[in-house]
């Protein structure tokens, strides 16, 4: 505003026109900070200025030239205008008046003169305060208009700030409007496609319905726009089955399910036209010339190979819809699944038109052969091996053409159907056990997969156990068919000859046998120290070789099992046979009743030498075979779980009727009814049967026998039937009982060791004999001295220490001398030192 030339122009200037021709154009001055005094010089050269133009105005009378006054660039400048301004206020008319001192003509013209002289030395003197004033009154001028127009310039800014305010105000809400159409814009843009994407799965009805209902849509089936046209369906079904409260849902998705199951019926059809024209093909060629095996692998193989990729592909669309997604309909999967097996139905069907007729011929071949014809093992070694390659031929292919094992085995048991119908019927009329042991041997050593390893069969193999299971619960059954067989005739139903009963001759027999076998290694005292012992295992057995007792041990079995009993040594090779070869719960019931009818048989046996020899023997008998029994089973890992033998008891029933016709009114129904909820109906009884509770308990019962007999042999002088006579005489019967008892424990010895080989064994038998001989005698010293309580008499007992002859000893003096004669501590040391390696036998009773 203030650059303005024409601001100044109404001032006259003050300089020549010729002077400001010549005079140099303005520059602009340096700051002040570099000019410090260029000020006072400046106002120096203008006051100068102002006195000359001052002193050339008196001398010239003509008006000075108008000049342009330079524009104010900076503070001097503008002193400088000030100035030329001053200088052009003198006017001419004021140099005329005052004129010159020549021109006073008379005193007034001085007198004016004068006075006018007067004047000027007087505005001369204020000349430089009258300037200084003119140029205050310039500033304030100046300012005012500064101070306007900066008033105009506030009013100005503040009409422009309150207009941008305003503008401000307008475009917020603009903006706001703006924001808010945007939004409005947004939502009805998500709403449009909202409906177009839920319209969509309503719009793809009608095409689809178009494309599969048209004509030839099967030839569709193997394209890939086939395929997205199921995934669209699969879509929409969950749509509709996730937006149910939508109008008309439930009846586009039966629409949709329908058109569903007509793509994958479209899909089976293709599938099992496929199938079909590949096996008529090669049925074709099988019937118009004899392949031989490589040829007809090709055909039955090599044929399938070719077009199963693709028809795999096909066949997934259907497999992967037999799994209900969540949310779809509870009956999809069902009759998806349906179709599913209706391919491998088909799969199966086809192939076994082509492989079974082949797979009868190869068996038959192997049955006929002259190495496996009448034998079961090989037969089943060859037929199996070569099912088995035939399995996995046939699994490899399955692969090829389905994904996944659904149907594989039921289609492969089928396949092995020639293999069983030939197995089973020799398995049925096998009667010897060893050669069933063998081929359940064979099945699970080769062919099953073991239970106790961790490892899971691999994923992408061919599971074969699954497939020889049958076989194996054939033979199984079988043998445990012919075990029960063999239990009932030669152990149950056992019927000893005198031969076998000739006790304690057959162990003589045995001891004879061991001895002659260890006479070379016995000499000295130990030789004759030696005892006939019958080279028995003390370690549990199980037989691992062929029929005859003389298995895989490290002695001579048979020596060793002849000291057994028939059905002991039966009992024992019938457990070692079947263990580990059937289900452990059926080994384990099997070993209960074993184990049950081998005691009772034992038993018997030991009821028929009791009647023909005696006691005793009876009884040593019955504990060397128990303790043998029970050493044996060990090894055999039997779980002792007490089974329930039932029965049921018709004894109510017959004592009801038997009372009804004693009674009377046998036929009135009131009597029946009153006895229907009593004894009428029959019971069941349940017979708790634990084989090792029974063994213990009969072993128990006998070795109490045996002591019993022994030691009332030795006490029979001093029971209560002879202290009961007229005329007891206690002495007398204390010395023939020790008498007896010096004869009879050298021949208790003698009797068990023609029966026992274990010392330890002997050794606790006679300490039990010991204890109960000074128990008995305990009683009848008691008793004795109960009568004599309050008499006198000439005898007394004697006490603790060497007694008399002629008294009756105490009970401490008694077990003292028993100690002596029965020297159960004595023998058993000095045996051991004689030989420790027998001192461990008995470890097992």
């Amino acid at each position: 505003m203030y650059d303005d030339a024409s601001f100044y122009t109404f001032m006259p200037s003050a300089a020549p026109q010729e002077d400001r021709q010549t005079t140099p154009k303005h520059k602009r001055r340096q700051s002040l900070l570099k000019q410090p005094n260029e000020d006072s010089q400046a106002n120096e050269r203008t006051l100068d200025a102002i006195g000359e133009a001052s002193t050339d105005a008196r001398h010239h009378a003509a008006p000075p030239k108008a000049t342009l006054s330079r524009r104010a660039q900076s503070y001097s400048d503008f002193h400088d205008a000030a100035k030329a301004v001053l200088d052009r206020d003198v006017s001419p008319e004021q140099g005329k008046a005052n004129g010159s001192y020549e021109d006073i003509k008379d005193d007034l013209e001085f007198m004016d003169w004068y006075d006018g002289l007067e004047n000027d030395l007087l505005d001369a003197s204020h000349e430089e305060y009258t300037n200084y004033q003119k140029q205050l009154d310039l500033y304030s001028f100046h300012l005012d208009s500064l101070l306007s127009d900066s008033t105009k310039t506030l009013d100005l800014l503040t009409l422009l700030s309150d207009s941008f305010k305003s503008v401000e105000a307008q475009t917020t809400t603009f903006q706001k409007q703006c924001e808010g159409l945007t939004q409005e814009q947004k939502r009805l843009t998500q709403l449009a496609d909202e409906i177009a994407q839920n319209l969509k799965y309503y719009s793809f009805l009608e095409p689809v319905t178009r494309r599969l209902n048209a004509p030839g849509a099967g030839s569709l089936v193997r394209s890939q726009e086939f395929s997205s046209m199921l995934a669209r369906l699969d879509e929409c079904l969950e749509y509709m089955a996730a937006h149910p409260e939508h109008r008309e849902a439930s009846t586009y998705r039966s629409r949709y399910r329908l058109l569903m199951t007509r793509g994958l019926t479209l899909i089976r059809v293709n599938f099992v036209n496929g199938l079909k024209d590949i096996s008529s093909n090669v049925m074709k060629r099988i019937a118009e010339r004899q392949l031989n095996d490589t040829t007809m692998s090709a055909l039955l193989y090599a044929k399938f190979r070719v077009g199963a990729s693709e028809l795999k592909e096909v066949a997934q669309e259907i497999r992967k819809r037999t799994v209900r997604a969540p949310g779809a309909d509870a009956g999809a999967e069902s009759e998806y699944l349906g179709l599913m097996n209706e391919l491998y139905a088909n799969y199966s069907a086809t192939r076994a038109k082509l492989i079974i007729p082949w797979i009868t011929k190869k068996i038959r071949d192997v049955a006929v052969a002259p190495s496996t014809s009448k034998e079961l093992v090989p037969f089943a070694r060859n037929s199996i091996s070569y099912m088995r390659e035939m399995c996995s031929y046939e699994y490899e292919l399955w692969r090829e053409w389905f994904e996944g094992e659904d149907g594989l085995y039921d289609f492969l048991e089928s396949a092995c159907e020639p293999l069983y119908d030939e197995l089973r019927p020799r398995i049925i009329h096998e009667n010897e056990i060893l050669k069933l042991c063998e081929l359940c041997t064979l099945l699970q050593t080769r062919y099953m997969h073991d239970q106790d390893d961790d490892e899971p069969p691999a994923a992408n193999e061919l599971d074969f156990s699954v497939l020889i299971q049958p076989a194996l619960e054939d033979a199984q059954t079988r043998l445990v068919f012919r075990t029960q067989a063999i239990l009932r005739d030669e152990i149950e139903r056992y019927k000893p000859k005198p031969d076998v009963l000739d006790y304690p001759a057959c162990n003589r027999k045995v001891s004879l046998s061991g001895t002659k076998n260890q006479r070379t290694a016995t000499s000295g005292r130990k030789a004759s120290n030696a005892e006939p012992t019958t080279p028995m295992p003390k370690t549990p057995m199980i037989v691992e070789g062929g029929d005859s007792l003389d298995g895989q041990w490290g002695f001579d079995t048979q020596a060793a099992f002849q000291g057994w009993y028939p059905t002991l040594k039966k009992a024992i090779w019938l457990l070692s046979r079947i263990y580990r070869l059937v289900n452990s719960t059926v080994f384990d019931d099997l070993a209960h009743q074993i184990v049950h009818q081998t005691t009772l048989s034992l038993h018997h046996a030991s009821t028929l030498i009791t009647t023909n020899r005696t006691p005793a023997d009876g009884h040593l008998f019955l504990i060397k075979h128990l303790l043998i029994l029970k050493q044996q089973i060990v090894a055999f890992d039997i779980e002792y779980v007490v089974t329930p033998d039932i029965n049921i008891d018709f004894s109510g029933v017959t004592n009801t009727f038997y009372e009804l016709r004693e009674r009377g009114g046998f036929f009135d129904p009131r009597n029946l009814w009153k006895r229907m909820g009593g004894n009428l109906l029959p019971k069941v009884v349940e017979n708790m049967l634990d084989a090792k509770v029974e063994l213990d308990g009969r072993l128990r019962g006998v070795i109490t026998d045996f002591t019993t007999g022994a030691a009332d042999r030795i006490t029979t002088p001093i029971n209560e039937t002879a202290t009961g006579k007229k005329g007891f005489d206690p002495l007398k019967a204390v010395n023939q009982a020790k008498v007896i008892a010096e004869k009879e424990v050298p021949l208790l010895r003698k009797k068990l060791d023609e029966y026992l080989d274990d010392r330890r064994t002997k050794e606790t038998l006679v300490s039990a004999v010991q204890d109960l001989v000074v128990q008995r005698y305990e009683t009848f010293y008691e008793g004795q001295m109960r009568e004599k309580n309050g008499e006198s008499g000439s005898r007394r007992a004697s006490k603790k220490g060497k007694g008399r002859e002629d008294e009756v000893w105490d009970v401490d003096m008694f077990e003292e001398w028993a100690g002596g004669v029965f020297m159960v501590g004595k023998v058993l040391g000095r045996e051991e030192e004689d030989d420790d390696g027998f001192s461990d036998r008995g470890s097992g009773t």
